[in-house]
């Protein structure tokens, strides 16, 4: 073992060990031939590829050992690379010096280019069942178009393309299929790919026989069965999903041994395959032990919490299938598996978790600029996975901690918040907000004057089972109104001053989505209604109900199409007459419809045409995007709605419109939204539509 292990460290070429006695025992002696270290590494002069370019993809490295095996991985890794560059006829050979003195090795690599191939056509034949357009979309090798394509043959992905013909014509019953290419030289380094396809014969599902089921009935079993039917296409790969699909079955039932097996039997007479599906359903398997490994800083009981099996419990791939996707939604984790480990009991068996810890924590400053709060600043601290127990790291007990601020020409803004998802034990959540919001007069961002919010929220929430959930919270705020424009009318020159806002909010969710930081199917449902009131201590009395809803389907190319509604309407009670301006609605803009100036959608006030809000508000986005590059992607949308100035005008009609594209970009500091919106409709403070261009660095909406 001691030998081994200093084989492996990479440092000697040749390992001997002598023993001589010594008294009563024996004196061992190792000795050892170090591996020369390098020195240089050199090459042929090079035309196509620089050599700098070359040097990225070795592993061998000056200061490094000579290893003769990665020295050929290095031959091979410089072959692919060329290959891929077009250059298929290329050859490396690496030579080596090594001075016996200095034990100094030089490396130098001998490169013969050659000529770039491309293919100018590829020409298919036999393919009487599908056209060249079909056949072209299977296989990845391409011929040259002017400047667009270069059209680079790479033997390695030419041959690959056979066996993708060949895959293709199986799945659709053609299972004696084969696929042979050949290659005419042409000129200049062009050549043209001749594809000889033999399509056979097509054949589809004969009879199709189950045996040895006793726990699930044919009927089930042939429900599981989605992709083949008696009389239709035979496809080897669609059998296997379904053979797939009925292992599944039995393991959602607990019967994690059962053995599925599929034969075929092929009539070339009738061009028929006879399918059997041969069954042995063993015994029903409980949970032994639940064992969790790999979790160097997250608790047991954070995992644990989130499993829907328990020891003693039948085992079910279904429950199993929700804890795995539980467990990779808290964003905890880089990758989560479940294993199921042997134990002395023949029906149980224990359930391991393996988990792989991901960076939780985060802090992060920058800056950026929107059209809504020109020049901003931040600074944030962040651990999704805290423990406010676990001294000195404070990681690892699952619960949310964040410290932000941000400063602008604008707005100024402060926030602490916590939350802990599970109060004794239960999937009750709790936590607490502390804030402090400063909002400057501005023309431009529909801000008539200086708004200051100074407050708090405690928050308390059930979540009632993977898809329901419910909140209550308490606010207290004072909000700060001055430096009202001059001119502007007794309506809005009213609302000068300090006002206490004292409010309850009680919230229900329905959340189906894949993932809650950049979903990509799913729907979320959200009612909510806020009831302030001086009965609470406060200066106001209103109530306030909003429904907001999202519904993501994922399309071809990794497309997304989103569909977003809001509505909302607030009145007054008790002893108010009237809803304040800063608890009203506003639309227009950035975060709600494209193609207007910030909150120009909507009543505004009958003298200097500044936005007043309204009582009640319908707001509804289609938004398509698509991948343009990693990290960019494109976007097409069109938003629509309105703001009413009574609560009795919802819905009523003169609806402002908006269309456009943008641009989201994924960086590091958080998401970059560039949209350019059209009005589709006229406003009173804009009678002549222009598009408008948002730019915002920010988390997203």
């Amino acid at each position: 073992d001691d030998l081994k292990r200093l084989y492996n460290t990479g440092y000697f070429s040749d390992i001997r060990v002598d023993r001589e006695l010594d008294g009563e025992g024996y004196r061992v002696k190792i000795f050892v031939e170090e591996k020369p270290i390098i020195e240089e590494i050199t090459f042929t002069k090079t035309k196509q590829i620089k050599r700098k370019t070359l040097e990225k993809k070795l592993k061998s490295k000056v200061g490094k050992f000579l290893d003769n095996k990665v020295l050929r991985d290095d031959e091979k890794t410089l072959k692919e690379f060329y290959e891929k560059k077009g250059l298929t006829t290329a050859e490396i050979a690496a030579e080596t010096f090594v001075d016996e003195v200095t034990n100094k090795a030089s490396i130098h690599f001998v490169v013969r280019e050659g000529q770039k191939i491309r293919i100018q056509d590829i020409n298919i034949f036999g393919n009487d069942s599908y056209n060249d357009g079909k056949i072209g979309k299977v296989i990845k090798s391409k011929p040259k178009i002017w400047i667009i394509r270069s059209g680079y043959l790479q033997e390695d992905v030419l041959k690959e393309d056979m066996d993708r013909i060949v895959a293709f014509y199986e799945q659709n019953g053609y299972i004696d299929a084969t696929a042979t290419y050949e290659v005419d030289y042409l000129y200049k380094g062009n050549i043209d790919v001749d594809i000889t396809i033999k399509e056979g014969r097509r054949y589809s599902v004969g009879d199709i026989s189950i045996a040895g089921n006793e726990i699930l009935s044919d009927r089930e079993i042939a429900k599981a069965m989605e992709n083949i039917s008696e009389g239709g296409v035979f496809s080897r790969e669609k059998l296997s999903l379904d053979v797939s699909s009925i292992r599944t079955l039995y393991f959602d039932r607990g019967y994690i041994f059962a053995r599925v097996n599929e034969t075929t039997s092929l009539d070339p007479n009738s061009g028929e395959v006879a399918v059997s599906i041969d069954i042995e359903e063993g015994n029903l398997a409980y949970v032994e032990r639940i064992k969790i490994e790999g979790n160097t800083r997250t608790k047991d009981n954070v995992i644990r919490r989130e499993l829907k099996l328990f020891p003693g419990d039948r085992f079910d791939g279904e429950e199993i299938r929700k804890s795995k996707e539980r467990l990779n939604q808290l964003g905890y984790f880089e990758d989560v598996t479940f294993d199921i480990e042997d134990t002395e009991s023949n029906d149980r068996k224990d359930l391991v978790v393996q988990v792989k810890e991901a960076k939780t924590g985060t802090f992060s400053f920058g800056g950026g600029f929107s059209t809504v709060d020109r020049i901003v600043g931040f600074v944030e601290l962040e651990q999704r996975n805290f423990d406010i127990a676990n001294w000195p790291t404070f990681t690892g007990g699952g619960q949310q901690l964040q410290l932000r601020a941000e400063t602008g020409s604008s707005r100024n803004n402060y926030r602490l918040s916590f939350t802990e998802p599970w109060m004794f034990g239960r999937p009750l959540s709790g936590g607490f907000d502390v804030y402090r919001s400063e909002r400057d007069r501005e023309d431009d961002t529909g801000y008539a004057y200086d708004e200051n919010r100074t407050g708090g929220v405690l928050r308390l929430g059930k979540r009632f089972n993977d898809l329901y959930s419910g909140n209550v919270s308490y606010k207290l705020e004072e909000v700060q109104i001055s430096n009202i424009e001059s001119g502007v009318s007794a309506e809005l020159r009213a609302e000068e001053g300090d006002n206490v806002i004292s409010a309850i909010g009680v919230s229900v969710a329905r959340d189906t989505r894949n993932s809650y930081v950049n979903p990509t199917k799913g729907l979320i449902v959200r009612n909510t209604v806020d009831l302030a009131g001086s009965w609470l201590g406060g200066d106001q009395d209103f109530i306030r109900y909003q429904f907001n809803t999202s519904y993501f389907i994922p399309l071809i190319w990794d497309s997304v199409l989103q569909f977003r509604l809001r509505a909302g309407v607030v009145n007054d009670i008790a002893d108010s007459t009237r809803v304040p301006i800063f608890e009203r609605f506003f639309a227009g803009g950035a975060r709600s419809i494209r193609g207007y100036d910030e909150r120009d959608v909507g009543p505004l006030d009958s003298v200097t045409l500044d936005p007043i809000g309204g009582e009640s508000l319908l707001v509804g986005n289609i938004e398509y995007t698509i991948p343009l590059i990693q990290y960019i992607k494109l976007a097409a949308f069109y938003d629509v709605g309105n703001v009413w100035a009574d609560i009795d005008d919802f819905g009523s009609g003169d609806y402002k419109g908006g269309v456009g594209l943008g641009l989201r970009i994924k960086t590091p500091i958080g998401p970059i939204n560039l949209d350019y919106g059209y009005p589709l409709d006229d406003v009173p403070t804009e009678p002549d539509k222009e598009g408008k261009f948002y730019f915002s660095v920010s988390r997203g909406f």
